[in-house]
């Protein structure tokens, strides 16, 4: 029953109580969900290897579908040309020089044949190096905005339960937890390594990694996406495969290239299984020829490109891929049998074929489809731009922590230019700067400088001809040293 002039005059709170109602109950108030996320990082992956991103061999049809709903970044970049210290900026949003892991948790003895027993591995830095626990992580970041994540694939930043994903801010953990494996027996160099939380697992030995990675991804989200799909609660995946990453068997016919099932090696007939003459730990050994390595990569990105497809069928399944950020990205440049053209180098080198990645990204409900950016862009970038999109303030969420990274969504919705005018990398010896389209490298060879715009394959080294720009190059270089240098010392590289 509708109330009458005469009552409202006589009873004004109703008409305050009517307009906040009018404000509480009108669906322009409501606050948007926040968007779901999936991010996906392949391993050593080329940087021309997808057919997206012009490649007439590889067969990436899914990740072509993904391009074409979404943005192709082709100049995104990562913060080391290989894989822990990558990963670990991926997840802090900060350089590893600040956040302590810039270099590999590895063990070198298996370069020399060497097989840990268990009693030997116990103490090796493999088994006990790690992330920082100081360090905040981006699924602890998104717990404040209520998500439920969880990781599906390579760790690569610490074995102790202290490092484990678990114990880093995600709720659900399926993958190995240190640099590489063998794709069937899970092992790296004969050291179990698949973990299912925080307890070492055999029980999927033989089983290709890759499908599993799948199925754990697959299995999540059809736990959480009708949850999300409601409105009750937002889901962060995180699916960091080993494809195209090369075996890691003592074996040289094994160690010497990917491992593609032969389901996938099929897509490509004009390659074949074959093995030359080489040498392996001092001894003749026989390992992949050129081709056969070749066959080997290209079937494992295919058969990596078909578990994304099925992710990318369950969000519309589940009717929440419009409201889902999805990104994929390589953790660094290409390693054995890839295709980093026109990129100059490859994985461990700070060439552009070392560092600068493929980049998609997708969020239908944001992002022009189909559309291509060449905007300067990093892997700093993904924490802070994910936690704006969800609502988190950084300032506040994590009020003692540096970032060197910002939110790029405004580039990749709008168009805006990117803020980003400098990236500097360092591994052991090599020395690298992005400062502009110039870029400088530094090693004990000496130094050489490129103008990107013109020249990306990095061909024509102008140091000798524009000792200005570097003469400046070096003082940007050193300034960022300075920097890092004084920032709160962490673990496990750093001396303190």
């Amino acid at each position: 029953m509708a109330s009458s002039p005469s009552r409202l005059r006589r009873n004004p709170w109703i008409v305050v109580f009517v307009a906040l109602g009018c404000v509480v109950f009108t669906p322009c108030a409501v606050r948007a969900a926040p968007p779901n996320i999936v991010l996906i990082v392949s391993d050593d992956q080329g940087y021309r290897d997808l057919g997206c991103f012009g490649s007439d061999e590889i067969k990436t049809p899914h990740l072509d579908r993904l391009a074409a709903g979404g943005v192709k970044l082709t100049s995104f970049y990562v913060t080391w040309p290989a894989c822990t210290p990558s990963r670990g900026s991926l997840l802090t949003g900060r350089y590893p020089q600040r956040n302590g892991m810039y270099d590999m948790v590895r063990n070198e003895a298996p370069d020399y044949g060497k097989k840990y027993t268990p009693h030997d591995y116990v103490g090796t830095f493999e088994r006990v190096g790690g992330m920082d626990v100081r360090e905040v992580l981006l699924p602890r970041v998104l717990k404040q905005a209520n998500y439920v994540s969880g990781i599906f694939g390579k760790w690569d930043l610490g074995i102790h339960r202290r490092f484990l994903p678990l114990q880093r801010g995600f709720d659900d953990f399926y993958g190995f937890v240190n640099t590489g494996i063998d794709y069937y027996t899970h092992e790296r160099y004969g050291v179990p390594s698949m973990y299912r939380k925080n307890k070492p697992t055999t029980a999927d030995k033989g089983t290709y990694a890759t499908d599993l990675f799948g199925r754990e991804a697959k299995r999540f989200l059809n736990a959480h996406a009708p949850a999300a799909a409601r409105g009750e609660r937002p889901f962060f995946l995180y699916v960091p495969f080993n494809a195209p990453h090369s075996a890691s068997n003592l074996d040289p016919k094994i160690r010497s290239a990917a491992q593609g099932p032969d389901s996938h090696k099929r897509l490509y007939p004009h390659l074949k299984t074959a093995y030359r003459e080489s040498t392996a730990y001092g001894k003749p050994a026989m390992k992949h020829t050129r081709d056969s390595r070749r066959l080997e990569y290209l079937a494992s990105v295919s058969a990596m490109d078909d578990q994304i497809g099925h992710m990318l069928d369950l969000l519309d399944r589940h009717g929440v891929a419009d409201n889902t950020i999805v990104i994929f990205f390589s953790d660094n440049g290409g390693g054995g049998g890839s295709d980093n053209s026109p990129l100059r180098g490859g994985k461990g080198s700070v060439y552009e074929g070392g560092i600068r990645v493929p980049c998609i990204v997708r969020w239908p409900k944001r992002i022009k489809a189909g559309t291509t950016s060449d905007a300067f862009l990093t892997s700093l970038e993904i924490l802070p731009t994910l936690c704006k999109s969800a609502g988190i303030d950084t300032a506040k969420a994590m009020p003692d922590v540096v970032l060197d990274g910002f939110d790029m969504l405004p580039i990749l919705t709008d168009g805006k230019p990117s803020p980003r005018q400098s990236m500097f990398w360092q591994r052991r010896a090599l020395q690298a700067a992005r400062v502009g389209n110039w870029k400088w490298i530094r090693t004990p060879a000496g130094e050489s400088l490129y103008n990107l715009k013109s020249d990306i394959g990095e061909q024509a080294n102008l140091a000798a001809e524009r000792g200005e720009v570097v003469k400046m190059m070096r003082e940007r270089f050193a300034n960022w040293k300075k920097a890092m240098d004084a920032a709160e010392p962490r673990g496990p590289f750093r001396d303190y």
